[in-house]
């Protein structure tokens, strides 16, 4: 299992919301020297998210977004505001090695088909969604989507895509552990590799994503945001923690 440290851009600069709630930001400085800190650590995956052009469709972020993937020896996981083949070319031509779209994936899914040949393997489906709830949330997460999780991943079965993201909006930023069950619902209901995201805290947090299986498959990757920033889990921790057990 993969870790992916994330790092959410908010008016240029790396923050962490709570909840998803736009009003519960926590700031961390430079976008760049957090990217480079982690992977310092040892971090082989990065995972952006522009959080205004989630919000608006507009990427203001895109110049930090291509520093970042530009300028750290990692590869570059980027979501928020990727709607159009521009927008996902823009970042995948330039250095980004994979794109995450979600609100694209109930409002256009024809334009995630249609990145997804162009690009196999290097395009990521967001999954978000709040309490266990089986609808999911776009547009910066402030929108119900009126589409279901299940209907999703049957529409994307076909596709060549790189991966699955499955966000526990409710746990996000909060250092309440990850949606174990949501997560592996989703592990058992796709073939394409799964990432989860949202609440992690601990190494053991990671332990128990790491050991989640169905039919002998395992979670790809895991993000962590909050616990990262905050100092009270180290990169190296975790990636350790991410490591199958015997």
């Amino acid at each position: 299992m993969e870790l992916l440290p994330a790092i959410d851009l908010r008016d240029g600069g790396a923050v962490r919301l709570v909840r998803g709630d736009f009003g519960r930001t926590r700031r961390y400085g430079d976008p760049l020297a957090l990217a480079r800190r982690y992977v310092e650590g040892g971090a082989a995956w990065i995972h952006v998210v522009d959080l205004d052009a989630a919000r608006t469709g507009e990427p203001v972020n895109r110049a930090v977004v291509l520093d970042i993937a530009r300028r750290v020896e990692a590869r570059v996981q980027v979501g928020g505001g990727v709607r159009t083949e521009a927008d996902a070319a823009a970042l995948l031509d330039e250095g980004v090695a994979r794109v995450v779209l979600g609100t694209a994936v109930t409002e256009t899914p024809e334009v995630v088909a249609a990145l997804a040949a162009r690009y196999p393997g290097r395009l990521a489906v967001g999954l978000d969604h709040r309490g266990g709830r089986e609808e999911l949330a776009v547009r910066g997460w402030e929108r119900p989507s009126g589409t279901t999780l299940g209907e999703v991943l049957s529409a994307l079965a076909p596709l060549a895509l790189g991966a699955v993201v499955v966000t526990a909006i409710d746990r996000d930023g909060t250092l309440e552990g990850p949606d174990t069950a949501g997560v592996r619902r989703v592990l058992e209901r796709s073939a394409h590799p799964v990432v989860a995201s949202g609440g992690v805290r601990s190494p053991a947090d990671l332990g128990a994503l790491a050991a989640l299986a169905c039919d002998g498959r395992h979670l790809a990757g895991a993000i962590v945001g909050t616990a990262l920033a905050e100092g009270t889990m180290t990169v190296q921790e975790a990636i350790a923690a991410c490591a199958p057990s015997g």
